[in-house]
């Protein structure tokens, strides 16, 4: 395909929406022209707390004043505070800052490696990921992301990935070799379509994990922090990951990356020099990841997440009952859910953003409805409504 030269100054990685966005309020966002939206995409799941939270603004501005940047030659407070945070939270034992879901995967694939070598002996490591999975774009992570025409401007793809189809335990054992090392999975497949994988067949996955001595994986950057209900979707799931890795909704729109493992990893893991990362775990990130953190992980909030998913997913069932509006099928958990639709996402999203709502799509007939996770009744109720008058602007 010929390269098409864009007028814009940005280089032509995405196709955004005629709209450009200058303000954000809570689960709220207002365009150049002051015209309001009520935001169900939050930054693809990153903007956990909403827009502007005040408890987010304070912790960055007052980080700002004190210390933005050391690199990681020297300790800071706010790195070393969200690390213990993390682990305690998580049952990991230490974690690695960096500034993104991709980074922190990449940092996985090195990690899985090297612990696969110590224990398989294996020069040629293998890692099994499934259908439907996204891993992220970065040539590592996209290797592990099984999507052909994603690979194709880029070959040759990193080796050393093995697909399987999801929620087949049958396929997945026969996959595993002496060079495999790890299985890595997202709980909830996000990109993929909003796929939870079904807890018998990852109570098997686990077995054989434990087995043949595999690092389990879990890619929790977009099905993370709270988003679930739960602080992780392992936890929504009974899956007991030996490395998680975390990015979107941590930092609260604030860029951070985080990858996490249990001690059994981490003493065959990264040596002085095996990796890196200049930003990662700045004062800056570190300041406002620890706070959503703390506002997040309590049961209080957490119940909140599961009273609005509930709400959100019935209200979503019922408009599927109305079989003019073409729903074909809601799934998903907490405040992460996918609407199957006859009508193409893109149509429908341009529809959803006349209506004044912003949501995203995750292939070519599903919605993706991520909110921030402190929506209240109201703004879900206004939310289904507004989808409600999409879809039927639609099928007019």
């Amino acid at each position: 395909m010929p390269h098409v030269t864009s007028p814009s100054p940005l280089m032509a990685t995405y196709a955004p929406a005629a709209l450009t966005l200058a303000r954000g309020q809570g689960c709220w966002v207002w365009d150049a022209n002051d015209k309001a939206y009520l935001d169900f995409a939050a930054g693809i799941a990153v903007n956990t707390l909403g827009h502007a939270h005040p408890a987010l603004v304070k912790a960055l501005t007052e980080q700002a004043q004190q210390l933005w940047h050391t690199s990681n030659l020297y300790h800071t407070g706010p790195q070393l505070a969200l690390a213990k945070a993390l682990t305690q939270a998580t049952g990991m034992h230490q974690a690695f800052f960096c500034n993104s879901g991709t980074e922190a995967n990449e940092a996985a694939i090195k990690l899985v490696r090297k612990v696969g070598q110590h224990r398989q002996g294996t020069t040629t490591p293998h890692i099994i990921v499934f259908e439907g999975a996204f891993h992220g774009r970065t040539l590592g992570s996209l290797a592990a992301t099984p999507k052909p025409a994603f690979h194709a401007p880029f070959v040759p793809m990193l080796q050393g990935f093995v697909t399987v189809p999801r929620n087949n335990l049958g396929a997945l054992q026969a996959a595993i070799t002496p060079h495999t090392v790890g299985v890595w999975l997202e709980p909830v497949q996000g990109e993929g379509g909003i796929h939870p994988f079904e807890p018998a067949f990852l109570k098997g996955l686990q077995a054989l994990c434990h087995q043949h001595q595999l690092v389990l994986m879990a890619d929790e950057v977009q099905c993370g922090m709270g988003r679930t209900g739960h602080l992780l979707a392992s936890e929504a799931l009974n899956l007991k990951p030996d490395v998680i890795t975390l990015a979107k909704g941590l930092g609260g729109g604030f860029p951070i990356g985080a990858l996490l493992a249990t001690e059994a990893i981490t003493q065959h893991g990264f040596a002085p020099g095996d990796h890196g990362c200049t930003f990662g775990g700045n004062p800056l990130a570190c300041s406002v990841a620890h706070t959503v953190l703390t506002t997040v992980n309590t049961p209080a909030f957490l119940e909140a997440v599961q009273q609005r998913g509930r709400q959100l997913r019935e209200g979503l069932e019922a408009l599927a009952t109305q079989k003019a509006l073409g729903i074909e099928q809601v799934r998903g958990l907490g405040l992460m859910l996918g609407v199957q639709t006859q009508a193409p996402s893109g149509a429908l999203t341009q529809a959803c953003l006349q209506q004044g709502l912003l949501v995203v799509g995750a292939g070519p007939q599903v919605i993706r409805f991520l909110p921030p996770l402190t929506v209240n009744e109201d703004e879900v109720a206004q939310a289904l409504r507004r989808f409600e008058a999409a879809l039927a602007s639609l099928t007019v």
